[in-house]
């Protein structure tokens, strides 16, 4: 049997400007690609219909007819990765593993699992830095510290960028005649991995230049299709980070931004592993959440009776997107008006946004409940009817989403903003200074 290198696509399912994928086309060996339907992950599914499956099974039938045109497959497994790996180790014979890297806490702990195994089989676990532009050792302090507040972290990024001159270009497309030539391989259909296809539409993994050259005017505004909408290629890697970064570069400073942005909160999530779960300033955790179910469910439903929250819910619930200054509004008011915890608020998004990423979700709850890195001080409570008439004054917007706006049908607000604001000033008080006593 002769050896081979296995490239293990996870965040990564393209064959373009893909760094780990170039790194093992170089490798002198045969490169059969492999993709595994982690039921560690997909257990934690409720929806059968999950967009992101459907979205998942797609790409990869596509890689696979790429992959088969040029006389090759790829394999693609269910099930957890450790018994899947056991099985590779049995067929076929691996002179070395290549991946890129992933931040989030259960990828590293699954990494390291397989890191073990193979090097128990003597088979050396080669990762790569591919879904950011830098990662949480790249931009530090000059003492050797992260950075934990975003505008000197950007500073200090643009500078490296100088330095080093660029974004580089991992050219893996140019290298695919060292793949393995394999025939057909099985790919398991949606009913096998226990899903049906979705009827929810994916953004296309394509964006206008008027769209990013006018981003910084029209971002705000969620009746204008002023936003990328690539959150989703972003996630599982469809897209370049690096291609975009460059066009961004080029196009718009604002748009850079939100790219960087992305970095800083997979960074932070590197570093400060315990914001998964808790949160990052830990004086927050001592807050006396209400968490009244049935005020949950209204926000889930969209049944406020503030338009703007309702809309941006159902447009969530409806599309499995959401504006990015909707979520803003919508996370404050959760967490704010509610007293309902951030880390109820991020899981219901982490079950229904496309885009769902864990660094960049959890960022934005834990700033928007004032407990995080960079946050906004938690007296500033987003006013949900000012940002309506900010964001939204043609209710265009609104009357998409809701459309019983305006008659009887539509619920009163479910709790008055001024009431709301002083409740919160008042338990957020309260909580810090039992943390400093």
């Amino acid at each position: 049997m002769a050896p081979i290198v296995i490239f293990w696509h996870r965040r990564d399912l393209r064959l373009f400007d893909n760094h780990g994928l170039f790194e093992s086309l170089q490798s002198g060996y045969p490169v059969l690609p492999l993709f595994i339907f982690d039921t560690n992950i997909l257990e934690k599914l409720t929806a059968k219909d999950d967009a992101r499956v459907t979205f998942i099974h797609e790409r990869l039938r596509i890689l696979k007819e790429e992959l088969e045109d040029r006389g090759s497959s790829m394999l693609i497994k269910h099930g957890k990765p450790i018994e899947i790996w056991h099985d590779i180790l049995k067929n076929f014979k691996i002179a070395a593993v290549y991946t890129n890297r992933d931040y989030e806490p259960y990828a590293q702990q699954r990494d390291e699992e397989i890191k073990v195994l193979l090097k128990e089989e003597g088979i050396p676990f080669y990762t790569f830095k591919d879904h950011v532009i830098y990662e949480h050792t790249d931009i530090v302090k000059k003492d050797g510290t992260p950075y934990t507040v975003f505008t000197p972290y950007k500073r200090r990024w643009l500078e490296q960028l100088a330095a080093d001159g660029g974004i580089p270009d991992f050219h893996s497309e140019g290298n695919l005649e060292n793949l393995r030539p394999s025939p057909p391989l099985h790919i398991p259909t949606l009913a096998e991995l226990g899903f049906v296809k979705t009827n929810k539409n994916i953004p296309p993994a394509v964006v206008s230049q008027k769209t990013i050259t006018g981003y910084e005017q029209n971002r705000n505004f969620p009746a204008i299709n002023g936003t990328s909408k690539l959150g989703v290629h972003f996630r599982f890697g469809t897209i370049s980070i690096r291609e975009k970064a460059k066009k961004a570069q080029l196009l718009s400073d604002t748009y850079l931004s939100e790219l960087i942005w992305r970095d800083f909160y997979a960074m932070i999530l590197s570093n400060f592993p315990h914001v998964a779960t808790h949160p990052f300033r830990k004086e927050y955790a001592a807050i006396k959440w209400l968490n009244n179910e049935e005020d949950f469910g209204k926000w889930c439903q969209g049944k406020t009776g503030y338009p703007i929250v309702d809309a941006g819910m159902r447009e969530l619930n409806h599309t499995g997107y959401m504006h990015n200054r909707v979520r803003m509004i919508t996370a404050s008011f959760l967490t704010k008006h509610l007293l309902i915890d951030w880390r109820w608020g991020e899981a219901y998004f982490a079950a229904h946004l496309l885009d769902y990423d864990l660094a960049s979700n959890n960022g934005g709850w834990q700033w928007a409940a004032g407990c995080g890195t960079d946050a906004a001080p938690y007296f500033r409570i987003f006013n949900p009817t000012a940002q309506q008439e900010k964001f939204d004054k043609e209710w265009k917007y609104i009357r998409k989403w809701v459309p019983e706006v305006d008659t009887p049908a539509y619920p009163k607000p479910m709790v008055e903003h001024k009431f709301a604001r002083e409740r919160c000033l008042m338990v957020y008080k309260e909580a810090l200074a039992q943390n400093k006593g």
